[in-house]
C-alpha cells in the first residue's frame, strides 16, 4: 500500500508517501517521497521535495492556502501511485478517540471542534477536502493528536469549573502532540529494552509548538496542553500558561476585543513576544551575540519545561527515562542542557559529550552512566505513526487505479 500522509501545521504542510508492508510497529516502511510546503499564503511559499532519499530540491510555488499546499503534495506524489491518504488532525474533541475513516459526518465533526484548535483544525480540513476532491476514489482517514491522552485520569482532565457547565460543553483538558508522544514513548521503550508495565517516562516534544507528557505503563496520565494547544510550555508564538485573570484584564481594563486577545496569545506571544523571533535558532544566535532579551527568552523557555518535568516526576512517583524530540528537542543540545540544569536532585545527569555529539541513531542516549534517570534524544515520526495507525482502518479498501 502506497500511503500518503498529509500533516498540516499552522503555516507548513509536511507530507510523505510511504510504501507499507504492514501496519505493525516492526513492519517495513519505505519512503518514496518526502516533502514540505512552507509559508503558504505569502509570496515566499515554497515546495521542498526529496524523491526516494535523493537530495531535496526546493522551488517557489503559488500556494495561497492549505488546500493549495495539499494539491502540490498530491501532484508530486501521484506519479508514484497513491492507495490511501492519512491526515493529522490536532483536535478530536470528546468524539474522536481512535483512527477514523473520513466520511461527511467525520468532516463535520472535525469542523465542530475547530474553534478549540484555531491554528490547526481548519488547515487540516482544507487538506482533507482537497484530497477528497483530487483523489475521490482513494480511501482516507484521520488520526487525532488528542487521542493518546484519552487515558488521562479524571483528576488530570478536569478544570475546577462548575461540573454542569464543563460536561455540557465538553470543557476539559484534552492534550495534544499525542501522535508524537505515542511514537516516541514506544521507541524509547524499545531502546530501554523494557515492556510498558511498570515504566515511568516523560516525553518532551519541543518545537514551534511544545508539550511535555507523563507516561505510566505506556499510557498518557498527564500532559502540559489542555483544552487548546495554548496551555503549558512557552512556544514559538503561543504564550503557554498565563493567569486567566490576565485575559480578563486585557478584555476589561485594556478594552481589547476577544479576537485581538486570541491573536495576541496565539500569534504574538511566546518566544516571539519575549525577544522578537519565534525561531529558536535565531534566538540562540542572538543570545550568543549578547542580546539580553534573547537570553531571557531561552531561560524562560527552559524554566517552564524544567518545571513541568519536576511536576511530572511527582505525578509518576519518579522517572525512569526522559526523551527529547521535535525540532528543538532533537537539534538544540544547548536547550536540552538548559532544561536539565538543576535537576540533579532527581537523578538527572547529562553527558555533555553525548549531548553534543548525537550519532543519528533511532535513539541516542545523552545521560551519564551513573545517572538513575536515562536521558534520550528520539527523533519523532508523526507521518509513519499516522500510516501505521490507519493501515488496518483502510486496508479493506481497494487500491486506487
Amino acid at each position: 500500500m502506497n500511503f500518503l500522509v498529509l500533516n498540516a501545521g499552522s503555516s507548513t504542510l509536511k507530507f510523505r508517501l510511504l510504501a507499507l508492508n504492514g501496519g505493525g510497529a516492526s513492519d517495513a516502511q519505505r519512503v518514496l517521497v518526502d516533502g514540505l510546503v512552507e509559508r503558504w499564503g505569502t509570496p515566499r511559499a515554497s515546495l521542498k521535495v526529496s524523491i526516494a532519499g535523493a537530495e531535496a530540491k526546493r522551488e517557489s510555488v503559488a500556494a495561497e492556502s492549505p488546500a493549495d499546499a495539499a494539491a502540490h503534495a498530491i501532484r508530486v506524489c501521484l506519479p508514484h501511485g497513491i492507495d490511501a491518504v492519512g491526515h493529522r488532525v490536532v483536535h478530536g474533541g470528546p468524539r474522536f478517540v481512535d483512527p477514523t475513516r473520513i466520511s461527511p459526518e467525520v468532516v463535520q465533526g472535525i469542523r465542530d471542534v475547530s474553534a478549540l484548535a484555531p491554528l490547526h483544525n481548519a488547515n487540516a480540513l482544507q487538506g482533507i477536502e482537497a484530497a477528497l476532491k483530487l483523489l475521490p476514489h482513494v480511501p482516507a482517514g484521520a488520526v487525532f493528536d488528542t487521542a493518546f491522552h484519552q487515558t488521562m485520569p479524571e483528576v488530570a482532565k478536569r478544570y475546577a469549573i462548575p461540573l454542569d457547565l464543563a460536561d455540557e460543553h465538553a470543557l476539559r483538558r484534552y492534550g495534544f502532540h499525542g501522535i508524537s508522544h505515542r511514537y516516541v514513548s514506544a521507541q524509547l521503550l524499545q531502546c530501554l529494552g523494557r515492556d510498558p508495565d511498570g515504566t515511568r517516562l516523560i516525553t518532551c516534544h519541543l518545537g514551534n509548538g511544545a508539550s511535555v507528557c507523563a507516561i505510566r505503563d505506556g499510557r498518557s496520565v498527564d500532559t502540559s496542553m489542555g483544552l487548546t494547544p495554548m496551555e503549558g510550555l512557552v512556544m514559538g508564538t503561543r504564550s503557554g500558561d498565563v493567569d486567566p485573570g490576565l485575559l480578563l484584564h486585557l478584555i476589561t481594563a485594556l478594552q481589547m476585543p476577544a479576537a485581538a486577545v486570541d491573536d495576541l496569545l496565539n500569534h504574538r506571544s511566546g518566544l516571539l513576544g519575549l525577544c522578537g523571533s519565534a525561531d529558536m535558532r535565531e534566538v540562540q544566535k542572538a543570545a550568543d551575540a549578547g542580546d539580553r532579551r534573547a537570553e531571557m527568552a531561552l531561560e524562560v523557555f527552559a524554566y517552564h519545561a524544567r518545571k513541568y518535568i519536576g511536576a511530572y516526576a511527582a505525578v509518576l512517583g519518579g522517572i525512569d527515562a526522559i526523551a527529547f524530540t521535535g525540532g528543538i528537542g532533537e537539534h538544540s543540545p544547548s536547550m536540552r542542557a538548559r532544561i536539565c540544569r538543576g535537576l540533579e536532585f532527581l537523578g538527572i545527569a547529562m553527558d555533555p559529550g553525548a549531548n553534543n555529539g548525537l550519532t543519528g541513531n533511532r535513539c541516542d542516549r545523552i545521560s551519564g552512566d551513573v545517572a538513575s534517570v536515562q536521558l534520550w534524544v528520539v527523533p519523532t515520526d508523526e507521518e509513519g505513526q499516522i500510516a501505521r495507525e490507519l493501515f488496518d482502518v483502510l486496508l479493506d479498501a481497494p487500491p486506487s487505479s
